[in-house]
């Protein structure tokens, strides 16, 4: 594999900011590169260059069945237009914002940044980064223990509590920046579930301390964040993100699927400075580095171009697919996999692995990773209707967010419930799922909700 093929890998699975960040690097030195505007009337040149950028062929080609299209962002004539990720900036800077000037002030390595931006990227709204770090270390093609070693130095920014992966974590990072994090306060991290059920006394034994020094322990625990993101600037406190992909319903029926050129850098070859500097060229190495630039310029248009192509093609299968989630809910998501794209887009599965890794759609549903449009099939009851697994989990959650205190439903219940619904579900999945969505037991979950103990989950 040529480095350049390897390259193209990488920048199908880069996220907008990852990719912003490669390009202005390609930018400061490649002396043939200039960045292209929207409306501007460049165009990529007379040099053996493909277009400033692939997508807006690709959108007038309207990669259209079914009710679907795909438009260039320019498109005009649609009813319930998005708003524009201008219209989603605050006037203050963001905690995004604030977070990419510690880590370009704190951590000097380029590696090390690339893989900063990615994990700041991956944050969820509380603030948390849940991702499974193996998994995340292979989808950028990163080592674990590399991640690892930058997420403990994200976890030193401003403000104390980010990048936990635990409620523990979390709360041991805003103790430790108080200096107050010592062995009993430790003891009292690791036995979460015992204050979440209440036992106090065996609580405190753990912690070797008295029940008026545990009292102002817990006392000290809730005067803490357990979400450090969500409070600081409302709904843009882990932002701006900006999507990569829009949905929006078309004025005559159906959706439209468009590439968002605020996350689509736009780069063409500057052919003014090429001629000027090629007649002014006359030694062997100086032909051979202008070469070699442009070969590279070239490269780089042509791999935007294609990676934006191909986004657009995986887009707009994948809400072909799930049409029936984009007008009813997450109730009405369709099982799917990335084989199923790969053989309809035609192309390898892997591709399509990549080009939905670290991406987001904007929908008039909410902002979605384009990964959650992937789920397991659960079998309806009967040889019935099938469900996703995600369909499955939400209503799962829903059954249980509708509990009554003291009349909490065990997993067998819950499964009797699903099964009613038409969903053929064993009891072991639902515990499985319970469990991974951080929802505590029937018993666990009653006891709460009588006595009121303030713990992680329901």
């Amino acid at each position: 594999m040529t480095p350049r093929l390897q390259q193209s890998i990488r920048l199908l699975q880069m996220g907008n900011f990852e990719l912003e960040a490669f390009v202005e690097a390609q930018l400061e030195e490649n002396p043939l590169l200039k960045r292209g505007e929207p409306d501007s009337e460049d165009t990529a040149t007379d040099l053996p260059a493909d277009p400033p950028f692939a997508a807006q062929a690709a959108g007038d080609r309207l990669l259209a069945a079914d009710g679907f299209a795909a438009f260039p962002r320019s498109i005009a004539g649609l009813d319930g237009d998005l708003p524009g990720p201008e219209e989603r900036l605050a006037d203050e800077p963001s905690l995004r914002d604030r977070l990419e000037q510690q880590l370009m002030l704190d951590i000097t390595d380029p590696r090390d940044r690339l893989i900063g931006r990615a994990v700041i990227d991956a944050l969820d709204p509380s603030g948390w980064f849940t991702a499974d770090l193996e998994r995340f270390a292979c989808g950028l093609g990163a080592l674990p223990e590399d991640v690892e070693r930058v997420l403990l130095s994200l976890q030193q920014f401003e403000p104390a509590g980010l990048f936990a992966r635990s409620l523990a974590e979390c709360l041991a990072l805003q103790l430790r920046d108080r200096g107050r994090y010592g062995t009993a306060m430790a003891a009292l991290l690791d036995n979460l579930d015992l204050l979440a059920a209440g036992r106090l006394e065996a609580l405190a034994r753990i912690c070797g301390v008295d029940q008026a020094e545990l009292a102002r322990m817990v006392r000290e625990l809730r005067s803490l964040d357990p979400k450090p993101a969500s409070t600081l600037e409302g709904d843009a406190a882990v932002g701006p993100i900006i999507p990569d992909i829009l949905v929006r319903a078309h004025a005559g029926g159906g959706w439209a699927v468009e590439l968002n050129d605020e996350a689509l850098p736009r780069v063409l070859v500057d052919r003014e400075y090429y001629a000027r500097v090629e007649g002014d060229t006359s030694s062997d190495a100086d032909r051979a580095f202008l070469a070699d630039r442009l070969s590279s310029a070239n490269w780089l248009v042509k791999a935007l171009g294609q990676r934006a192509e191909t986004m657009l093609k995986v887009a707009v299968e994948l809400v072909r697919r799930q049409r029936v989630f984009f007008a009813h809910g997450v109730r009405y998501l369709r099982p799917l996999t990335l084989r199923d794209i790969a053989e309809a887009v035609g192309i390898h599965e892997s591709t399509v692995s990549r080009v939905t890794a670290n991406k987001t759609m904007a929908t008039p549903l909410g902002l979605f990773d384009l990964k959650y449009f992937f789920t397991a099939a659960i079998a309806g009851t009967g040889g019935g209707e099938v469900y996703s697994a995600e369909a499955v989990r939400h209503r799962l959650k829903t059954l249980i967010d509708a509990e009554e205190p003291g009349k909490t439903l065990s997993d067998d219940k819950l499964a009797d419930a699903m099964r009613v619904e038409g969903i053929d579900i064993a009891r072991r999945t639902v515990a499985k799922y319970r469990e991974a969505m951080g929802i505590a037991s029937s018993a666990q979950r009653r006891r709460r909700k009588l006595v009121g103990v303030i713990g992680k989950g329901h």
